[in-house]
């Protein structure tokens, strides 16, 4: 009787342990493919950059230091390996890039030409597009990150070295901050 109870134990403690396990390489596959699609709509409007840099160029009598940063940090990105060497870059990039449309201010004949609102308007989207599958990653990190502190599955998490993941957050930039209104 205990040799059965002991081995049904056990038996009990492995499923335990497969079970968890498998949950959170499940959630860890959930975060990378969430990132997948994060950095692909990066990549779609880093693509983007070098039309709207050749298309801005005839009005950049002192702006030529801004295009420079863009291109810059578009090649810090694209040369990043890591998934938080990315979110850095991006927040670099995110950062510089706001200042592309304050030109249109500075140059009304930019604000009417085609491809400079067309190209414009595809930004957009993939800026809407981004900020959905943000949402997406921030969720599946989160997901992943509970079930990798929680009891009692950071025993499996310690032991087979399941680290946290970085949330994809925006740092610092005129995004975060109040919009001021003047009348």
């Amino acid at each position: 009787m205990i040799f059965i109870t002991l081995t049904g134990l056990i038996l009990l403690i492995i499923f335990f342990f497969i079970v968890t396990y498998n949950k959170l390489i499940k959630e860890k596959l959930y975060v990378k493919e969430s990132f997948s699609t994060i950095d692909t709509y990066l990549k779609k409007r880093y693509d983007l950059i070098p039309n709207l840099v050749s298309t801005i160029k005839g009005y950049k009598e002192y702006e030529s230091q801004t295009l420079e940063k863009i291109v810059s940090a578009r090649n810090g990105y694209m040369g990043s390996t890591s998934p938080e060497d990315k979110i850095k870059n991006e927040n670099n990039f995110s950062e510089i890039f706001t200042r592309i449309f304050a030109l249109q201010e500075s140059y009304p004949d930019l604000k009417a030409n085609e491809n400079f609102l067309t190209l414009q308007n595809q930004l957009n989207k993939i800026e809407e597009d981004i900020l959905q599958a943000r949402k997406y990653y921030n969720g599946c990190v989160r997901n992943y990150n509970i079930s990798c502190e929680t009891f009692p599955n950071i025993i499996i998490a310690k032991i087979f070295h399941f680290e946290k993941y970085s949330f994809f957050i925006i740092e610092d930039l005129e995004e975060k901050q109040n919009v001021k209104i003047n009348f």
